[in-house]
């Protein structure tokens, strides 16, 4: 059996670190509910708690106190990739397993974070290649271009931008990957026509994200802490499906549907999943 190593959701990114490497969990001391706030709040809320993840990955990377073990990626695709880049993931899954990136392909990230997905794809495409990454958090972006120095890659750039207003050019991109992020947009409508829009005739879209297969309770979508883990922001699979038929996306399936194993007892209303969708060529 392969070996991986450990990955948490972002509630739980500080868990590897030792007492006095951390900040406060993520979420914690937030007033108020989700369901009451605007969509600039929830960005700002989304984006103060991935500061924090970024922050505590820099901080407990450099304790060597980050080397456990996990489920989301196979050793041998990271194994060479900077401790920061991997402990500030928050993903739920893998997008660049989902389908191939072939040598000489753009590829873009929705939300990417300290760049683990853009490191594996620039692998993947090669030096021919492009990888963009897009997210909205300075710390991150900073994370980011700090490990692409670290890992000397000529191919892979990273946009300080929202998901729903990136400067790439209309058909630019041959792949749009996203990796537990979509699912945080308020909007998430305008992120799949914006992916829609710089895809190429004929080019996918690799997801793993949080999906509903039931509604959850008030007291869970109220939750601001369950926002920023991904959970209150998630939609039911087929209102987030829909979402990108109407962007203009084709062939949309789910590839895995894997049941959230939080000690909730609704938790199992939230599941991750792998999905593969097409722009019509």
């Amino acid at each position: 059996m392969d070996e991986f190593i450990k990955l948490e959701l972002a509630g739980d990114a500080t868990a590897c670190c030792s007492s006095d490497c951390c900040a406060e969990p993520s979420g914690q001391g937030q007033e108020g509910s989700a369901v009451e706030m605007t969509n600039a709040e929830v960005k700002d809320l989304v984006r103060d708690n991935y500061a924090r993840v970024a922050q505590n990955a820099t901080a407990c990377c450099s304790t060597d106190c980050c080397d456990e073990p996990s489920k989301l990626y196979n050793v041998e695709l990271i194994k060479d990739l900077p401790a920061e880049a991997v402990m500030a993931s928050a993903g739920c899954g893998n997008p660049t397993a989902i389908g191939e990136l072939l040598p000489g392909e753009t590829v873009v990230d929705f939300g990417s974070g300290g760049g683990i997905d853009c490191f594996i794809a620039a692998k993947a495409v090669g030096p021919e290649g492009k990888v963009v990454g897009i997210d909205m958090t300075l710390d991150m972006i900073k994370l980011a271009r700090s490990n692409a120095e670290k890992l000397e890659l000529s191919n892979v750039e990273f946009h300080l931008t929202e998901m729903e207003h990136t400067p790439l050019a209309d058909d630019s991109a041959d792949a749009i990957i996203s990796n537990c992020v979509i699912n945080l947009a308020p909007d998430k409508s305008e992120v799949f026509k914006e992916a829609f829009r710089i895809l190429k005739p004929g080019g996918r879209a690799y997801i793993s994200d949080m999906l509903l297969v039931n509604e959850l309770p008030d007291e869970a979508r109220e939750d601001k802490k369950n926002w920023v883990m991904c959970l209150s922001g998630a939609e039911p699979k087929d209102v987030y499906l829909g979402k990108m038929r109407e962007a203009g996306f084709v062939d949309v399936q789910i590839l895995e549907d894997k049941p959230w194993e939080g000690e909730q007892s609704w938790a199992s209303d939230v599941h991750s999943m792998n999905i593969r969708a097409y722009k019509p060529a």
